[in-house]
């Protein structure tokens, strides 16, 4: 059974730093593109920022780019996000999500991990 759990959030002030953490289970990432999406109160689910496999391309939101940071370490099975300078606006439950192996289309999701940044 595959299972994505994060960890890492918390309550920050703004131009503080956070780095969340997607421990995967039940099969090997490596060759599946991972990605971390937010989600704020009364607004839909966006693109934070996404990898490809093992790791080799990352691609990140306008919002969150210079920012934000995504990697991985397939010898863990870890996918990490590393955030600085956050903004009040960066406040969401931010979710873990792996895409089948060779594809883009994101199957597997974590229980979100919230992220509180106060002004």
């Amino acid at each position: 059974q595959v299972q994505l759990v994060e960890s890492g959030g918390g309550l920050v002030q703004a131009g503080g730093s956070l780095r969340l953490s997607c421990a995967a289970s039940g099969r090997t990432f490596s060759n599946s593109a991972m990605g971390w999406f937010r989600q704020a109160p009364g607004k839909e689910r966006e693109f934070v920022a996404s990898d490809t496999l093992l790791g080799l391309t990352t691609y990140y939101a306008d919002s969150v780019k210079g920012r934000f940071t995504i990697s991985r370490d397939n010898t863990k099975n870890t996918v990490y996000l590393q955030m600085n300078n956050l903004k009040p606006e960066d406040t969401a439950v931010y979710y873990c999500a792996a895409a089948r192996p060779f594809t883009r289309d994101y199957v597997y999701w974590g229980q979100g991990t919230q992220v509180t940044v106060s002004s």
